[in-house]
């Protein structure tokens, strides 16, 4: 028997529905739910004492239900079918006396003004809205019209509806135009007894008396976790909070039934703020054997640590999951604009909502652990945040690594994930003649981070990679009496900083197209300029060109990222690549220098334009992957000497390394230089 429509648009019909209700007979048919899930939204809205007109109530039994719950009892039901009118009106006459049904179209009523203190609506607004064409949408406002007419001011109409895009926003925009307040509630879920996947909402339309003028939109969500409503600012954010969670339940569905394949990540927003709270990374491994304990658990990523390799990107957090042992693992990354309070403060916020992510099988009652490094959640400190006319905004922040050492982070909020600059701290010295007593020793709470930067530590494997590429020049010492250098991007100043203090003679020129990029690197990372160190803000294109005829550069570092998101290379800009620009550069780098550029492409078929065109412009070509990361290390020569062999390389990189090992000059035992040469290849 056929009872569902040959197209959306018979929903709107009326002889679709006279046709349905007598082929179904008495059966009660239940748009979204019935008064167990409703109950707490119909109770917060529709008083015992309130007349109630429920339009295109079919033969739903919520009408009943409210009245024998003792909800309401003076409610009158409308529907465009006749047999389903005659069907309620037997089913209810003797049992129900205050309660009546009547044959009418909630488009054309005949009810006076102001009858009704409420009107329900169960699923007819989405019958009716079946599509946008011009005709439906006028039945819409029909409709809308006649409800507003019937409706007492202070009146509610509740409108049942899975909140389609351009239902939600028909109705929203109609309503709150019309002075009323408009309040959406998510009601809450069915469990695995629901009918939809799809949340089901109630739109709540508060009648107010129009306001001369144009008065303020009242527009509210009320997810299904809360019961206090959060104020949005537009038509547009409800749409988007609405889709957002229904994103979710497809989501929550998704993974109810199967593990997945890809790597599934979802922001948890703060109720208060509305901005990203808990960003969750759902990893599966299928492939794991089950046992009773290894079904499921959640990983807090400390805060801080959410760029590193293991936890911000796809590969290292399988990884995770794999090492942690466990066949879903939800990896939790904070966010630096919120304040948590423990790890327990974490769980008891989070244990309800990373449940409805619980794997297929995973058995009653079983504990789910929360697990993290260390058992903490990591320790981090906005220093300083500000924003760039030329970068965006940013921050300077103090996080605590996996060591216990305390690093410093530029971050653009652009590309939130991504560490821009690292220093490490230094931990405070004692003064002359304090003498450290191990009982006076303290673990540093977050304010009390050290803020000295070690200015001898690179954090940064691409940097140490570019360093290494200095012992490519051509020259019989291994550290040169007198170098000229040219760096392209400053950041926080770290690479030009090691340069200046490690090649005592070198004389380290930086190009720096941001002027608030400058003023960070001096006042958050230790940077200053000198006899041996200028910065010139100025766009390293133009710089170029500008000292094309009168410089020459033992060495040219392009460490410069790209503003531009949408192409698939953030580091250096397209223009950078550019064979005439390339050419300038090799006109202002010595024969026997070398040219090393820090490229970040995700783009293969970009990657290798930009390999080619160096290669037509440089006759030596080195590359130097860096593990775990997409930067690749470019070595370009232009001198006509023939490539190094890797015994060659190596041999010069351990020289290099012992002359910048100095007595009484600080050097981390993991700048092992030979290593960051070992998988150079020649392109």
């Amino acid at each position: 028997m056929e009872l569902l429509p040959r197209s959306p648009r018979d929903f709107g019909s009326a002889a679709y529905w006279e046709r349905f209700f007598r082929r179904r007979g008495q059966r009660p048919f239940e748009w979204y739910g019935a008064l167990p899930e409703l109950r707490a939204v119909l109770r917060r809205y529709v008083r015992p004492r309130d007349k109630v007109l429920v339009v295109g109530c079919g033969n739903s039994e919520l009408s009943e239900q409210m009245y024998d719950a003792g909800l309401c009892e003076d409610i009158v039901n409308i529907d465009v079918s006749e047999a389903v009118v005659r069907q309620m009106q037997e089913r209810s006459a003797s049992r129900r006396p205050r309660m009546s049904y009547l044959l009418m179209d909630a488009l054309q009523m005949d009810f006076p003004d102001a009858l009704f203190q409420a009107v329900l609506d169960k699923g007819t607004l989405d019958a009716i809205l079946a599509d946008e064409d011009a005709a439906t949408l006028a039945k819409a406002d029909r409709m809308f019209a006649e409800i507003s007419r019937v409706l007492q001011v202070g009146g509610r109409y509740l409108c049942v509806s899975l909140a389609q895009a351009h239902v939600l926003k028909k109705a929203v925009e109609f309503f709150s135009q019309e002075g009323w307040v408009v309040r959406v509630h998510q009601v809450p879920s069915g469990g695995d007894k629901q009918q939809f996947i799809l949340p089901i909402f109630v739109y709540v339309m508060t009648k107010f008396k129009k306001v001369p003028g144009s008065a303020p939109q009242i527009l509210e969500i009320c997810p299904e976790d809360q019961d206090k409503p959060t104020r949005v600012e537009s038509v547009e954010r409800l749409l988007e909070a609405v889709r957002d969670r229904q994103h979710y339940a497809l989501l929550r569905s998704q993974l109810s039934k199967a593990s997945s394949a890809e790597q599934l990540s979802l922001d948890l927003c703060s109720s208060e703020s509305g901005s990203p709270r808990y960003t969750l990374h759902v990893v599966d491994s299928p492939s794991m054997k089950p046992s009773r304990n290894n079904h499921f658990a959640i990983f807090i990523i400390p805060q801080g640590r959410e760029t590193e390799w293991l936890f911000g990107t796809e590969e290292g957090r399988r990884q995770l999951a794999t090492s942690a042992g466990f066949r879903r693992l939800v990896a939790v990354a904070l966010h630096r604009e919120q304040r948590y309070e423990g790890m327990a403060g974490i769980q008891a916020e989070l244990s309800g909502k990373v449940m409805e992510l619980a794997p297929p099988g995973l058995p009653a009652g079983q504990q789910v652990p929360f697990l993290s490094v260390g058992g903490d959640i990591g320790i981090r400190t906005v220093q300083h945040r500000d924003t760039s006319p030329l970068s965006g905004e940013y921050v300077v922040e103090d996080v605590k690594g996996d060591d216990k050492c305390y690093f410093r982070r530029l971050i653009f909020l652009s590309n939130r994930n991504v560490v821009q600059s690292e220093a490490r701290l230094l931990a405070p010295a004692p003064l002359p003649g304090q003498k450290k007593r191990k009982k006076d020793r303290k673990k540093p709470g977050p304010s009390e981070a050290p803020s000295a930067i070690d200015k001898s530590y690179l954090c940064c494997e691409h940097h140490k990679a570019m360093v290494a590429g200095l012992c490519l020049l051509e020259s019989a010492d291994p550290l040169p009496a007198s170098l000229s250098l040219l760096v392209v991007g400053l950041g926080g100043g770290s690479l030009p900083l090691f340069l200046h203090d490690y090649f005592s003679q070198a004389h380290v020129v930086v190009v720096e197209i941001d002027p608030s990029m400058l003023e960070v690197a001096t006042r958050w990372f230790g940077f200053s300029q000198g006899d041996r160190m200028q910065v010139h803000v100025s766009n390293g294109l133009d710089y170029v060109a500008k000292v094309a005829a009168e410089a020459k550069y033992d060495a040219i570092m392009f460490d410069v990222d790209s503003k531009d998101l949408t192409v698939g290379m953030s580091c250096p800009p397209p223009a950078f690549v550019e064979k005439p620009f390339l050419q300038k550069v090799k006109t202002i780098l010595k024969p026997e220098g070398v040219f090393v550029l820090n490229l970040v492409c995700r783009d293969a078929q970009l990657k290798e334009s930009v390999l080619a065109t160096l290669r037509e412009v440089f006759p030596l070509l080195y590359a130097r992957r860096i593990d775990g990361e997409v930067n690749e290390i470019l070595f370009c020569q232009p001198g006509p000497q023939g490539p190094w062999q890797p015994t060659e390389l190596m041999a010069r990189a351990r020289a290099l390394e012992g002359a910048l090992r100095q007595p009484g000059r600080p050097w981390d035992s993991s700048y092992i230089l030979a290593d960051m040469l070992q998988a150079v290849k020649i392109l």
